[in-house]
């Protein structure tokens, strides 16, 4: 049984790669991968039925409060799916770290778009053009209209970060 929490691990980064992949694109996190996420986070801790239970309880504690900050309009229905997915596999430390190193992520990519206003407006990105200078454009074309910030890259790169802690 040694194997299964080295293989839901790397599922579960699998998972936050195509969630920070598609919130940048579509600024939509959905509701099956949170679902994978949170039913990967049981299977990696079945071996220790006190751990899912403690699990259960920071999840919900961390749901009861992210819930108060998305009624407040602070935070994004999908962003609160993705971290009370992410901490249903976590102990509390996990879940404490998990929200530092989402909220340093959250702050590099804050940074980043900060920047990216005072850059110059790019025209339409050409056929052809790399990958980096098409996401530039959109990024840029919504900075114009006030978009909000794909908040999903910085979950993922705290929920990776502790998913490479608890060992793979």
């Amino acid at each position: 049984m040694s194997w299964i929490v080295p293989i839901t691990s790397f599922l579960e980064i699998l998972l936050l790669l195509y969630v920070a992949t598609i919130d940048v694109a579509t600024r939509l996190i959905r509701n099956e991968i949170c679902l994978a996420l949170a039913l990967l986070g049981i299977v990696g801790q079945l071996a220790n039925p006190v751990q899912v239970a403690e699990s259960l309880i920071a999840a919900t504690i961390l749901f009861l409060l992210l819930l108060v900050i998305y009624q407040r309009r602070m935070i994004g229905g999908g962003d609160v799916k993705l971290l009370v997915a992410l901490a249903i596999g976590l102990p509390l430390v996990g879940v404490i770290q998990l929200l530092t190193v989402t909220a340093l992520a959250g702050g590099v990519l804050a940074l980043v778009h900060l920047i990216m206003r005072v850059l110059p407006q790019p025209r339409l990105a050409p056929a052809g053009s790399s990958f980096v200078r098409r996401v530039y454009a959109v990024e840029r074309w919504r900075h114009l209209r006030h978009a909000p910030l794909p908040y999903g890259v910085a979950i993922a790169c705290g929920g990776i970060c502790t998913v490479f802690s608890k060992g793979l």
